[in-house]
């Protein structure tokens, strides 16, 4: 069945960042969604990649997924990656499978081996943006478990991000740590987001002091590159570690598991080479026992989509990630969305992906340009020695 059609739409849900579909359609009129992992302020840049590659996609079968995604990175893209390359490749492979299972009449986890679970945990994120006090987030955080969320990630710090944090910055992440466990009971996991900001001295003094406080997860505590730092913090602290949203590809990921600097890896569906990259990264994590927990800064219907189906089948997911702060301009542009129920996703029983998009409705959110300029601006000067953390 050849590949007819590719059009892709940047939409703003009304928050957060732009979001990059993709819609193929093959030839006899069937049509599939996919979805490309986008960084605010250059979602046309991944636009355009997604458009430029379209001449060498075109009469091509649907079904040879894997051949696509080789032809790609190795043909078209002379074995150079990127985010935006991988993203695209994702979007392409995603809206792939939705096809082929449309034209087989299955959902896409029955396709990829069936499924290992009946629905997908998921945390809450996005939540806590713009929250600028410990009672702001306090009160945010109640209002999701009252909505049936029993698990959220966010990031405690205030402030720019540098590998030295005050006594003061420390103090304050601390607190707000506290105060959100105290307000949701020990029944509710905690998942902390440090956003690759700390030398391995500052997060491990800083885990150390969250540790009563049972974290769910520390992640990306260092900068992701540096896997011997994210190693160092593993070894000294007693909760797990999870890495890996900034990579792309199984060579990435075989130097995170070969440095045993991880307990969970978190790749986007979105970004890696799409639901088949995913199962070999969750494949390569296996033998480490290593979990796997996707990001997801997606829309929460294809991009969410394609992670629900990803995480039925195998056998090491733990917990996947939804933007509720994205959620409801997402949901206005489903004609068919997911059903979330108390914290965890059902399995679409419908062939493909399970969900559909409004047309109509997608053009009424329009692209929204990021300035660089309206971005936070920080000064580069160091806090006083005296002021550093002992």
């Amino acid at each position: 069945m050849k590949i007819t059609n590719i059009e892709s739409y940047l939409f703003y849900p009304g928050t957060g960042k732009n979001i990059l579909l993709c819609k193929m359609t093959v030839e006899d009129g069937t049509y599939g969604w996919g979805e490309a992992y986008v960084v605010r302020g250059k979602e046309p840049i991944t636009k355009m990649l997604l458009d430029s590659v379209t001449e060498v996609v075109l009469g091509r079968d649907v079904f040879n997924v894997r051949h696509l995604r080789s032809m790609l990175f190795n043909d078209f893209a002379i074995k150079r990656g990127s985010n935006d390359l991988y993203s695209v490749i994702s979007a392409l492979e995603i809206a792939s499978w939705d096809i082929i299972g449309k034209i087989t009449k299955q959902p896409v986890y029955n396709l990829l081996g069936g499924k290992h679970r009946e629905r997908i945990r998921a945390y809450a994120n996005g939540w806590w943006k713009g929250a600028n006090t410990i009672e702001e987030t306090v009160k945010r955080v109640l209002k999701l478990k009252e909505e049936g969320w029993n698990a959220v990630k966010w990031d405690p710090f205030k402030g720019p991000w540098r590998e030295q944090l005050t006594r003061e910055e420390e103090d304050y992440a601390v607190e707000n740590i506290k105060a959100v466990r105290e307000a949701v009971g020990r029944d509710f996991d905690l998942l902390i987001e440090v956003h690759r900001r700390l030398s391995p001295y500052h997060a491990i003094h800083f885990a150390k002091r969250i540790e009563e406080f049972d974290p769910f997860v520390l992640e990306e505590p260092c900068h992701s590159d540096n896997l011997d730092a994210i190693a160092e913090v593993r070894r000294n602290v007693s909760m797990p570690v999870m890495t890996g949203e900034t990579f792309y590809n199984k060579m990435e990921f075989k130097n995170v598991l070969e440095s045993h600097c991880a307990d969970y890896i978190n790749p986007d569906t979105c970004s890696t080479a799409g639901i088949t990259g995913m199962i070999e990264l969750a494949t390569m994590a296996e033998p480490y026992s290593v979990m796997l927990s996707p990001h997801n800064y997606n829309s929460s219907v294809v991009g969410l989509a394609a992670t629900v189906h990803l995480s039925a089948v195998i056998p090491n997911f733990v917990i996947a990630e939804c933007f509720v702060n994205i959620k409801p301009g997402c949901d206005r542009v489903a004609s068919k969305g997911l059903v979330l129920d108390h914290g965890f996703f059902e399995l679409p029983t419908e062939p493909g992906l399970g969900v559909d998009i409004d047309m109509n409705a997608l053009k009424e959110q329009p692209f929204e340009p990021f300035h660089l300029t309206s971005l936070p601006q920080y000064s580069f000067e160091y806090p006083r020695k005296e002021d550093f953390v002992k």
